[in-house]
């Protein structure tokens, strides 16, 4: 007779443990062991067969076309359309979108092909007043509210849809399993099975999936390397837009990006996110403007700093948006070479509508938004820096220069400053477009 047996198992690292513990010891995670029944069962006697093996030159090499949804922010993010055959899993915070935005996408994708939506989280009912007040009425998108992996799965081999969607898979449930709904073992055998649906059967599909309070996707880390892609729906309040964002992507750039506007018939796409950006800029002491690559697609940010003579014996450092020991780094190299005496300032910085920026591209920036802020003298008007600054205070060069130039002409920016080594070749004729070009190579030259 079979015996259940009971283990903990963590939600991180899939660590097991005989009892619960509240620390795991291999990830240091807090509060993410789960209950697990295990039967031990007799094992049966394996009748696999020898696995067939071929060269590449047997394999089959026909280039696949890919799903194109006509949404362009959407089919930009997926590197330029949904490859069939595919895993893709969609994450984001409750209420952000994720819904909404696979709704609208499937009904693009049934104007083409058959399309399969299960719901598993709503009832018929739900979905179908979302779709009216989203106008998703393709005759070709057919919706299922059957959490049930086994007849979901069924469904889609004996129809044979381009692409299924299941929203949500924590909430699917394998018949005759003794874990409950979402559990780690229970993912991890749905993404398995389905993983092998889209694999041998050619059907795409796409999941919605939980985040955590961390803001990472819910459930095993496994869970992220058995799929083809990871997407995040992420929310911004400024201006009420949606950001989708590739975290991975087999088939096309990763932290690619698109932005969408919430409205009251859905999501809408923001093609140009730029012109909204520079309407925001305040040309005013301690703001100046960067550029950066996210993805493929350069973004004009404006990076704003504040310095003010520190009444502690530990001077304040508040950083948003961007890496503190970047903000502190350069502080100190501005100290050291011109003279400022920032230790004994308070230094806030942050960057304009909430982004995030990585990477050394923005130096050039943030060290004349700090400078401005000081002696409190706005840069001239519709300036961009574009440089790194080294530990010894020269200005060095940085790439992709070109399309982040390209970009800043477009929006008549007059000024830019980079580094007097940046190799401008390919840009020469849209620099001269430019009224004024400053080519640094020392700190000493912003003084």
């Amino acid at each position: 007779m079979a015996k259940a047996t009971t283990r903990y198992n963590c939600s991180s690292c899939n660590h097991v443990s005989l009892k619960w513990l509240g620390c795991c010891p291999e990830c240091n995670e807090w509060n993410t062991f789960t209950e697990q029944q295990q039967v031990k069962t007799k094992p049966a006697t394996p009748t696999t067969s020898a696995s067939p093996l071929q060269s590449l030159d047997e394999i089959s090499h026909e280039k696949q076309s890919r799903i194109l949804s006509r949404i362009h922010e959407w089919d930009r993010v997926l590197g330029g359309g949904i490859m069939p055959s595919s895993l893709l899993v969609l994450t984001g915070d409750p209420g952000i979108g994720k819904s909404t935005l696979l709704l609208q996408v499937c009904n693009a994708l049934a104007q083409q092909q058959e399309i399969f939506y299960f719901s598993t989280e709503e009832s018929m009912y739900q979905v179908k007043q979302r779709a009216i007040r989203l106008g998703c009425d393709s005759q070709q998108l057919k919706f299922s509210d059957n959490p049930d992996l086994g007849a979901i799965v069924a469904t889609a081999e004996q129809h044979q849809p381009a692409a299924i969607i299941i929203d949500s898979i924590q909430s699917c449930f394998i018949p005759g399993s003794a874990s409950l709904p979402g559990s780690v073992g229970q993912l991890r055998e749905a993404v398995f099975q389905l993983m092998r649906l889209a694999k041998e059967k050619g059907i795409t599909v796409i999941l919605t999936g939980h985040i955590t309070k961390e803001g990472i996707i819910a459930g095993p880390k496994t869970l992220e390397h058995m799929v083809d892609g990871v997407f995040y729906l992420q929310g911004e309040d400024q201006w009420n837009t949606r950001i989708l964002r590739a975290v991975k992507n087999r088939f096309g750039t990763i932290n690619e990006i698109g932005f969408f506007e919430m409205a009251e018939n859905g999501l809408q796409e923001v093609a140009n996110i730029n012109a909204h950006l520079l309407d925001d800029i305040s040309h005013e002491s301690g703001a100046s403007l960067i550029s950066i690559m996210e993805g493929s697609r350069p973004l004009l940010l404006e990076v704003q700093a504040l310095t003010i003579q520190s009444k502690l014996a530990m001077p304040q450092r508040v950083v948003s948006g961007i890496d503190h020991k970047q903000v502190i780094l350069i502080a100190a190299i501005l100290e050291k070479y011109l003279h400022i005496k920032l230790s004994t300032h308070d230094i806030f910085c942050k960057v304009s509508g909430g982004f995030k920026i990585k990477g050394s591209s923005s130096d050039l920036g943030i060290a004349l938004a700090l400078l401005s802020s000081y002696f409190q003298q706005p840069l001239p008007e519709k300036t961009i820096a574009l440089g790194e600054i080294s530990l010894t205070g020269n200005i060095k060069p940085i790439n992709q220069i070109g399309m982040l130039v390209k970009e800043a002409e477009k929006f008549h920016i007059k000024n830019l400053l980079l580094a007097k080594q940046q190799k401008i070749e390919n840009t020469a004729c849209i620099i001269k477009k430019f009224h004024h070009v400053y080519e640094l190579l020392t700190l000493f030259e912003l003084s």
